[in-house]
C-alpha cells in the first residue's frame, strides 16, 4: 500500500510541476512579448534581452502562485481510475452507490474543496515545523525571510503525500480498492 501512495504522489506531483511551471512560464513569455511589442519592437541588443530577462523572471513567480491552484484542481482528476500497484482511488457518486467511470471536473468540486482544506492544514503545519527548525538552527533574523513560492511549492508537494494517505478516510465519495 505505501508504493502505491509513492507511485499515486510522484505521478501526482510530476502532473503538477509541469502544468504549473509550464502555465507560468507560457503566461511570463506573453507578457513579456507584449511588453517588447508595445515597446515598438527595438532592435535585440544586450541590454534588451536582460531587461527582457527580468521582466520574465519578475513574472514568473507572480504566475506561479495562480498557476498552482489551476493546477492542483486538474490535477486531481487524474488520480483517480488508474491502477498503481495493484490499487486505485475511485470517485463515487453523492450517494455512494456507483463509481464514476468518466469523472469530469464539476464532479470533482466537492472533492476538491475537502483535499484542498486538508492540504492547508498540512502545508500549514509543515511551515509550523520549518519556522521552528529556522529559528532554532539558522541564522536568520526576520521571522519568514527566507520564505517564497518556491518554499510553499515544496511545502505542498510534501502536503501533497500525506493528504492521499488521509484523503479516503476524510472523503466519503473517495475510496481504495484492489484493481
Amino acid at each position: 500500500m505505501s508504493r502505491f501512495y509513492l507511485f499515486l504522489w510522484l505521478r501526482w506531483a510530476a502532473r503538477l510541476t509541469f502544468c504549473s511551471t509550464s502555465l507560468a512560464a507560457l503566461s511570463s513569455f506573453l507578457v513579456t512579448a507584449i511588453t517588447y511589442v508595445s515597446r515598438g519592437l527595438p532592435e535585440l541588443n544586450m541590454e534588451i534581452a536582460g531587461a527582457l530577462v527580468d521582466i520574465f523572471i519578475f513574472w514568473f513567480p507572480l504566475f506561479f502562485s495562480f498557476t498552482i491552484l489551476i493546477a492542483l484542481f486538474r490535477g486531481l482528476k487524474y488520480i483517480f481510475n488508474s491502477c498503481i500497484d495493484g490499487f486505485e482511488l475511485q470517485l463515487l457518486t453523492c450517494d455512494g452507490n456507483e463509481v464514476i467511470e468518466n469523472i469530469g471536473y464539476g464532479d470533482l468540486v466537492k472533492v476538491w474543496r475537502k483535499w484542498l482544506m486538508l492540504l492547508i492544514w498540512l502545508v500549514g503545519s509543515i511551515m509550523i515545523l520549518a519556522l521552528i527548525y529556522t529559528n532554532l538552527f539558522t541564522s536568520y533574523s526576520a521571522l519568514f525571510e527566507w520564505f517564497n513560492i518556491y518554499w510553499l511549492y515544496g511545502f505542498i508537494l510534501i502536503g501533497g503525500h500525506f493528504s492521499f494517505i488521509i484523503m479516503s478516510s476524510r472523503c466519503k465519495k473517495v475510496k481504495i480498492v484492489m484493481c
